[in-house]
């Protein structure tokens, strides 16, 4: 619009502010979910996390419509976050400069997890029908990295992370193939739900095969302890620590983490003091006993952990210890630090994408 008096006059200044305004930032605005400072949906467990609390920054919410949220990563050079929408078949990108948000490989063979590798490529688990792992090259052909193991298939590969010798490390449960939902029921052909070390040369191994459906991954910030989600197998889910050695050798599986309180620990990342920042929610287990609602006298079992408790992101020290809580309106399945700083924390959330800044950076 050119800016002459008339065009001034009839718009007014109001206007004009919007006007002038939009033309500048050329972006959608987050929305705001709580107005105070601080924001009283950063929750404070222990004063050990009140550091990382920013005072005037606020949960905000990106964008929403997605059926199943998930596999978050963060690329610098684009300033662009990548995440999976399982059930639409499709991955969304989020540009942080504009705003915008929109549809980046659709389909995509029901992508969960992604990682950036060190040359800035995007790594994919395509956890059904296709059930392997891929790499997007710069000219955007795909090449697949990993589809079977010992000459059978995959089960469905889930999450994974890339360690800074550029080795490619994922976990491989059942979810993919369980049902019709997030992709095409399958019979498994492995054995175990393993988790799988590709090393540069392109050999697949098998470094842990005793957790029962491993979901989220990531390493300690020196790579010297992995850390892994077991979502079944044990009475809550857990997430277990295991010593790397120099040669990427598994040894010591000790628990860190036991979610008591009927929490979903899903996808993690791991912050450079060592801290893990845990998506969580409901684990879906119901009480024992019916209980009569308000609804024509109905009795129903209801969840033993109540959702809005539980939904958002749990975070613990390097010991197991929770010391803080992000509550949001949405369970958070996975995340990842991003913005030019690494200091803007992204939830992929149920239907949603939510972010917040953080004083703390995330590791590697």
């Amino acid at each position: 619009m050119e800016m002459t008096r008339r065009t001034i006059l009839s718009i007014g200044g109001a206007g004009l502010a919007a006007a002038v305004a939009g033309k500048a930032w050329g972006q959608s605005l987050p929305t705001i979910l709580n107005q105070r400072y601080p924001d009283p949906s950063v929750e404070i467990l222990d004063p050990s996390f009140a550091k990382y609390r920013i005072y005037s920054a606020s949960v905000e919410k990106l964008a929403t419509g997605m059926r199943w949220a998930e596999g978050p990563a963060y690329f610098p050079e684009e300033r662009c976050l990548l995440l999976s929408d399982i059930p639409n078949n499709r991955i969304m990108k989020y540009d942080e400069v504009s705003g915008t948000f929109t549809v980046f490989r659709s389909p995509a063979n029901f992508a969960n997890g992604n990682a950036r590798d060190r040359e800035g490529r995007l790594i994919t688990c395509e956890h059904s029908m296709t059930r392997r792992v891929t790499r997007t090259e710069k000219n955007g052909s795909i090449t697949v990295l990993a589809d079977q193991f010992e000459g059978k298939r995959l089960n469905a590969p889930n999450d994974v992370v890339v360690r800074s010798d550029g080795t490619i490390w994922f976990t491989d449960p059942l979810f993919g193939i369980n049902g019709n939902y997030e992709g095409e029921k399958a019979e498994p052909e492995q054995a175990t739900t393993n988790v799988y070390c590709l090393d540069i040369d392109g050999k697949l191994k098998a470094v842990i095969t005793d957790l029962v459906n491993p979901n989220g991954l990531a390493f300690s910030p020196d790579e010297k302890k992995l850390y892994v989600v077991e979502w079944k197998g044990t009475p809550n889910r857990s997430i277990w620590s295991y010593d790397i050695g120099s040669q990427g050798a598994v040894s010591n599986k000790v628990k860190l983490i036991d979610a008591a309180d009927f929490g979903a620990l899903d996808g993690f990342k791991v912050d450079r003091d060592g801290n893990l920042w845990c998506g969580y929610g409901s684990n879906g287990a119901l009480n024992d006993d019916a209980t009569s609602s308000d609804v024509a006298g109905r009795k129903t079992y209801e969840l033993k952990g109540s959702s809005e408790s539980l939904d958002g992101v749990m975070i613990f020290d390097p010991d197991g210890k929770p010391i803080g809580f992000i509550r949001l309106p949405e369970r958070c399945a996975n995340l990842a630090f991003g913005g030019p700083k690494r200091n803007r924390l992204y939830m992929a959330s149920s239907h949603s994408l939510y972010a917040l800044y953080v004083g703390t950076q995330g590791a590697g």
